[in-house]
């Protein structure tokens, strides 16, 4: 499983007078990883690359620098750092001195490791939905199970025969609700994925 940032970070960087600075944040959605790019970015720098890993989905940008010298570090560096729900973008202001092509991958991608390497992880916790539905007699046991195993109410419903929740609950819990629901219920609960 990976991790996120537990909070926004920044490191800085100068290579041969030319001057990076790093920002990063965890982000949930491709539109709030735009958005804080818009944020963070300095129109007066010669650069502003990035790269964002959000589950499969990914994007990143050399922003005017040789194909492949930013952006795919950036991205390198993130997944290299095992990070997920991440956005990093990387001001550059130029110094006067050619870098190369092998030397802003290592710039971009050297900072951006470095700066996530130091920065606080949270970890990603994966979440499943399910419905359940029970009798009303089991009422008092189903709902002593959900707050031992993290299980959230999303939803309830009554129906003649018995109640429904719709619960949220991390995914490696699910089985072991399910057991316990059915050793303390005498098997008389019934799952179905949301």
């Amino acid at each position: 499983m990976s991790d996120t940032l537990a909070a926004r970070t920044a490191h800085t960087l100068e290579v041969k007078h030319s001057r990076f600075i790093v920002h990063a944040a965890a982000v949930q959605t491709p539109e709030v990883a735009l958005a804080f790019l818009h944020e963070v970015a300095d129109s007066a720098a010669t650069h502003n690359c990035w790269a964002y890993r959000i589950g499969n989905e990914y994007r990143f940008s050399d922003d005017g620098e040789p194909a492949g010298t930013a952006g795919r570090p950036i991205l390198a560096a993130i997944d290299g750092q095992g990070f997920d729900r991440v956005m990093a973008v990387v001001t550059r202001w130029y110094g006067g001195i050619k870098l190369g092509a092998g030397g802003l991958v290592r710039a971009y991608g050297g900072a951006v490791a470095e700066c996530l390497r130091t920065a606080s992880r949270q970890p990603l916790v994966a979440y499943a939905e399910v419905v359940i539905t029970y009798p009303f007699e089991v009422t008092g046991p189903v709902h002593a199970a959900l707050g031992q195993f993290g299980a959230e109410k999303l939803g309830e419903d009554f129906l003649a025969e018995g109640a429904s929740l719709r619960l949220r609950l991390p995914a490696d819990r699910v089985d072991a609700l399910k057991m316990q629901l059915r050793d303390a219920t005498r098997d008389r609960v019934r799952f179905a994925a949301d």
